[in-house]
């Protein structure tokens, strides 16, 4: 590993550079800051030669454009792409998104939002199911949402204009952008021809590899199991063991493993009997930070100790207890296989699509308690009762819908798994056991009426 060759007073910085390129991907002269692609073109040999070592990556890094090129071992629902205002894109926001970038690189130096919706509308008109029509608010606001995202990540720049205006009323407004192609390019470099696809799935690690049988096998194996692991490591905020095939336990059982990944990102392992999760000081590596600010996560956070103070709990009586639910790789592929545009395909040069490789199940499956879906209701309307003044004025009249995000987010965090009736409490969410939080109730700035009994209060939440 290059990181060893770096004295310890540079280290930090290159530690840094690392979680930059492993949390975006890309990287460009304004995102997502300006000091972080001259701190990669700083670090370029190192990053290169130590991201292809540990996780098998490759790391392209211009003048004005770095860019992550990662391997995907399973198919997973990831970060989606979000507006400006946190709003998680739609399939049809995605489409636009990849139609827009379609549009760009057949532009020229230049083009207006009016003509750059002309083009998307047209190549809409070819896709089944999507349409853009600028007659139509929805459809307005959507395809802004996908050009400010390209707009933030520098692969346009706005020169004149507002594309607010034009989406409010595209007769009266207009915007004028700056293309970056190097940007646009950098984008969007997918592995494989898309047209060469007849599944989803080949676009996973080790799609296209075949095994030369001996000695040379193994070694390779042994080198690609740990890479997949470090992975991991990186890319899910707790990796448990019992997720893990028998090869690759082994591998996160040594501690070199996580040391490897600790060495290069300046990330903590906390390591417990069930897993590992890579602990971030800096509190940015991660696209979801937990615990968090808004209704959303602070609720989750609360339901978090609910919960774990409940499982903990030595007087309370001994419930259900259930294994996880098979893994969703191969549902999740069918969904996507399900939209793929078969007339698009070239068939002589796409190959036949194996089977989602999923690991091998456990002779005796992990149980973890059972949380029923009643419980949690209960817990919620607790909450509601107490704190629900508190809460986004969107939230305080749904508590269910608020409990629901609440699990969906604890569950992107790996801390419990839905199952039918319920949720299962998974190791980390002990962490948050016995969590106290406060509320602070803001003082008027003038207050007409004094009274003599103080009304503030500090809240154990």
């Amino acid at each position: 590993m290059s990181v060893h060759d770096i004295p310890p007073l540079a280290r930090d910085s290159y530690q840094r550079a690392a979680r930059i390129i492993l949390s975006n991907h890309l990287v460009t002269q304004t995102y997502p800051d300006r000091v972080a692609l001259p701190l990669l073109r700083r670090w370029a040999t190192e990053l290169r030669d130590d991201l292809s070592e540990l996780f098998g990556y490759r790391l392209e890094i211009t003048e004005t454009t770095a860019r992550l090129y990662t391997v995907a071992d399973q198919l997973d629902a990831g970060a989606p792409a979000k507006t400006a205002t946190g709003r998680t894109f739609d399939r049809y926001r995605y489409a636009y998104l990849a139609l827009t970038l379609a549009a760009l690189g057949r532009a020229g130096n230049q083009i207006t939002l009016s003509e750059l919706a002309d083009h998307v509308a047209a190549s809409a008109s070819h896709v089944a199911g999507i349409e853009l029509s600028t007659e139509r608010a929805a459809d307005r606001d959507a395809f802004v949402d996908a050009v400010r995202w390209l707009e933030v990540r520098g692969a346009i720049a706005l020169a004149d204009g507002d594309a607010g205006g034009w989406a409010t009323n595209p007769d009266a407004g207009e915007a004028l952008y700056d293309i970056d192609r190097s940007v646009v390019i950098a984008l969007f470099r997918p592995p494989r021809a898309l047209q060469h696809l007849r599944s989803v799935r080949d676009l996973l690690a080790g799609a296209d590899t075949e095994g030369a049988g001996g000695a040379v096998e193994r070694v390779a194996d042994t080198k690609e199991v740990a890479r997949r692991v470090r992975r991991a490591l990186v890319s899910r905020p707790v990796v448990y063991a019992s997720d893990l095939d028998d090869d690759e336990r082994l591998q996160l059982a040594l501690p070199r493993t996580a040391a490897d990944v600790g060495l290069l990102t300046g990330l903590v392992p906390e390591r417990r009997r069930e897993g590992i999760a890579m602990i971030d000081p800096s509190g940015r590596f991660s696209d979801t930070r937990f615990p968090g600010t808004g209704t959303v996560a602070q609720v989750a956070l609360l339901l978090a100790g609910e919960l774990a103070d409940r499982v903990l709990d030595p007087d309370a009586p001994s419930g259900v207890q259930l294994a996880k639910p098979k893994h969703h790789c191969a549902a999740l592929a069918a969904q996507l296989d399900g939209a793929v545009p078969l007339s698009g395909i070239f068939g002589s040069l796409a190959g036949e699509s194996g089977d989602v490789q999923l690991p091998p199940a456990a002779s005796e499956p992990t149980l973890y308690p059972l949380v029923e879906d009643s419980r949690i209701r209960s817990v919620m309307t607790s909450l509601a009762d107490r704190y629900g003044r508190t809460f986004a004025a969107a939230w305080q009249t749904d508590p269910v819908g608020l409990g629901d995000a609440a699990v969906a987010l604890l569950e992107r965090l790996g801390l419990v798994s839905t199952v039918p009736g319920g949720v299962l409490v998974l190791p980390a969410l002990a962490r948050y056991r016995g969590v106290v939080a406060h509320i602070r109730d803001r003082t008027p700035e003038i207050d007409l009426f004094h009274h003599s009994s103080d009304d503030s209060k500090d809240a154990t939440v």
